[in-house]
């Protein structure tokens, strides 16, 4: 079976190192924060060029400590895309928010800037992207929104760690970047974690506060906050992988590219789209399957039963979640996220993908569609 994401593989690469890493903060018994976790966010900072880090237990808090960080209140609007991972969304209403949704661009997938202008209210505090799949989303467009309606722009960089738009990281680009650690990510610890990044010594300063039970100083607190450190084993895990991460998002480019040009020739498959000022992280390589009604799903099945993991990011847009009814959406108030969320199909992707599998990848994918032609 090939699968979707092989840590063992990538762990066995690096074992010496990481084994080491490990074994440095067990000795030290420091386990929370501390010379890890400081030294990785040093160096986070450095990679992204940005002035400051906090690491956070997850993705999802990273998301909810800069937003509140950033200043949102009770009833304060956020746009973003439907086409996500619930926590973009969670984390909204999580810091007092409101989501609203703006639809997606029918290439890149990520939220379209001309769809957002007639959502801004008087109550409209920040443009939440996301750069799905790896591609960063319209940067120099979505700042001249937020500037001209003097809002912030809050990253959502959980699938985009490494990938660039005209030559700039993705989580430096706005009022401050929201990283996730997720072991499936391109930089994945062996658990939760994440981190938020900024040129903001006061958001910066605020999310150190938020993390650690709305202290400054220990038992002290200055505000309501929460419990969310990095692990320091987590960052000594990170610290490693960071060394290999250029290496490893030039061997996903590479795989993407042979994807590519092998399915070039199937008229079913769309694959992906990448802008030519763009580096795609491609934490996800991510085709539509353009044919008969259900293709998607019987191809998926296919491939799954025939030695392909594959998935779907994500079978059911945001506005259309059970938990969500409250905002008001209904089916059609999105075509285009709509549409995708039915065509959408994730193949297998990670730095050690052998052409073989590849190839057997998209010999499968010829052989499911041709029991439909």
């Amino acid at each position: 079976m090939i699968p979707f994401c092989d840590l063992k593989k990538q762990y066995l690469s690096i074992e010496k190192e990481m084994d080491a890493a490990i074994k440095k903060v067990l000795k030290k018994a420091q386990f929370i924060l501390g010379d890890e976790v400081e030294a990785l966010e040093r160096e986070i900072a450095f990679y992204l060029g940005c002035k400051y880090a906090s690491g956070v237990a997850s993705g999802t808090d990273a998301l909810v400590l800069a937003l509140l960080a950033s200043g949102i209140k009770k009833g304060d609007e956020v746009i973003t895309t439907p086409l996500t991972f619930v926590a973009t969304i969670e984390a909204i209403v999580r810091a007092g928010g409101r989501p609203v949704f703006a639809d997606v661009d029918i290439e890149t997938y990520n939220i379209n800037p001309r769809e957002i202008q007639e959502k801004i209210t008087g109550k409209t505090f920040a443009i939440l992207p996301v750069h799905l799949y790896g591609h960063p989303a319209d940067m120099d467009e979505l700042k001249e929104i937020a500037q001209k309606n003097k809002l912030k722009i809050l990253e959502d960089c959980a699938q985009s760690m490494g990938a660039e738009y005209r030559g700039m990281k993705t989580g430096g680009l706005g009022a401050c970047g929201c990283l996730s650690f997720f072991p499936a990510k391109n930089l994945g610890c062996y658990g939760d974690g994440g981190m938020v990044v900024t040129n903001s010594k006061k958001i910066f300063e605020k999310v150190k506060i938020l993390r650690s039970h709305g202290c400054r100083i220990k038992n002290f607190q200055s505000m309501r906050g929460f419990n969310s450190r990095l692990d320091a084993i987590q960052a000594a895990v990170l610290r490693v992988k960071l060394r290999h991460l250029e290496k490893w998002i030039k061997m996903r480019n590479v795989n993407a590219a042979y994807y590519s040009h092998l399915l070039s020739g199937i008229s079913e498959i769309e694959t992906p789209f990448t802008r030519p000022f763009v580096r795609h992280g491609f934490n996800y390589y991510t085709v539509r399957i353009k044919s008969f009604a259900g293709a998607r799903d019987f191809l998926m099945d296919y491939l799954n039963s025939n030695g392909v993991s594959c998935g779907v990011y994500y079978p059911r847009v945001q506005h259309l979640q059970k938990a969500y009814r409250n905002l008001g959406y209904r089916r059609g108030d999105f075509p285009i996220s709509e549409k995708l969320q039915n065509e959408i199909l994730t193949l297998p992707m990670f730095p050690e993908l052998s052409k073989k599998q590849i190839e057997f990848t998209v010999n499968k994918i010829k052989n499911g569609l041709a029991k439909r032609r």
